[in-house]
């Protein structure tokens, strides 16, 4: 047992390298897999015009960020620059007449709170797993399904106010002190609910895909170690792994992302605009409204698209997160060596 917990602290890495870690994989991710979602929107531009007040969801493959067109097609970011024969002639494109830097356009604004996020959410998921594992749940795949989920609730309930306040801030710039003026006002008027608009389809969401991701991902890590006898997984095993459970979450949770979506967008362009239109108060009268609409089949729609982002992001994400806990521990080892 000694022997255990020696091995436990030479191996442990803090909470302040986990946060580093899950940074850095926030930042890669973003950077990476940002490309696909503006080349995405600018072929769904040329189909079908934004027009002003009209809302879409930009991802960068870790969250989802609003956008609403206020000038139409010929200012915005994201406007056609000439006719695109499908998604390779958009990044030729697109290189070409505005350079590289285009295809990241819109990143800044989401890493400002991709990050912390994604910080958060890490650091409180191996925490939680590190607890459950160790002293209240022997199968570690358990464990990781219910720390998953528990870090995602809580994630989602702390960040959401603050996405709040940025999609305001973005769309309505305006001095910190009106900004929070409003703010105060809509409190006042609808009690501190107000605040997480949009929460409940986001836990819906982003609860259940958490808790499936993980314990696939640990089950998945667990079984590509013992096939190629590892005792600690690779990069490759770690890519592999994430891309996987991502692909099953991705699928399995799809219908409440399509629900978010269609809320996320209600939402924005009623608090931004003052629109006067009305808008789903409920998930399950959203999730009536689409299914009224397009059948069962339109709760699944996108699912390519989904898929083509979310998987590459969890693989990116979660190896570059390991990679990085992997030299933290090398690193605390050693020094623990030499301290002896």
């Amino acid at each position: 047992m000694e022997t255990d917990e020696l091995d436990f602290k030479r191996h442990k890495i803090t909470a302040f390298q986990q946060i580093i870690a899950s940074s850095a994989g926030a930042l890669l991710t973003s950077l990476i897999v940002a490309p696909l979602d503006v080349v995405k929107i600018r072929l769904q531009a040329q189909t079908k015009p934004f027009t002003k007040g009209k809302c879409f969801v930009y991802c960068n493959g870790l969250m989802d960020h609003l956008c609403i067109c206020e000038n139409g097609n010929s200012l915005a970011w994201y406007k056609a620059s000439g006719r695109f024969n499908g998604t390779m002639d958009a990044f030729a494109q697109i290189i070409r007449n505005e350079g590289v830097k285009a295809l990241w356009a819109g990143l800044p604004p989401t890493l400002v709170m991709a990050i912390p996020a994604t910080a958060i959410y890490f650091t409180c998921y191996d925490q939680l797993r590190e607890i459950l594992s160790r002293k209240v749940i022997s199968d570690v795949s358990i464990a990781a399904l219910v720390a998953g989920a528990v870090a995602r609730f809580g994630a989602v309930t702390v960040i959401s106010p603050l996405e709040l306040i940025r999609t305001k801030q973005q769309f309505q710039p305006q001095s910190y002190k009106t900004l929070l003026h409003g703010i105060h006002g809509d409190v006042a008027r609808n009690g501190w609910r107000s605040l997480w608009k949009g929460w409940g389809a986001t836990v819906l969401r982003d609860v259940p895909f958490s808790a499936i991701y993980w314990y696939n991902y640990e089950y998945g890590k667990n079984v590509l170690c013992l096939t190629f006898n590892k005792l600690e997984p690779t990069f490759m095993i770690s890519f592999a792994a994430g891309g996987f459970s991502g692909s099953i979450a991705a699928v399995t949770t799809l219908p409440f992302d399509v629900v978010k979506t269609r809320r996320q967008i209600e939402v924005g362009e009623h608090e931004v605009f003052c629109s006067s239109r009305k808008h789903s108060t409920s998930t399950w009268r959203a999730i009536n409204a689409i299914i009224c609409e397009n059948g069962f089949r339109g709760l699944f729609a996108g699912l390519i698209p989904r898929l083509i982002k979310v998987v590459p992001a969890c693989a990116i994400m979660i190896s570059t997160y390991e990679l990085g806990k992997s030299f933290f521990r090398k690193l605390n080892r050693d020094k623990y060596h030499k301290s002896l």
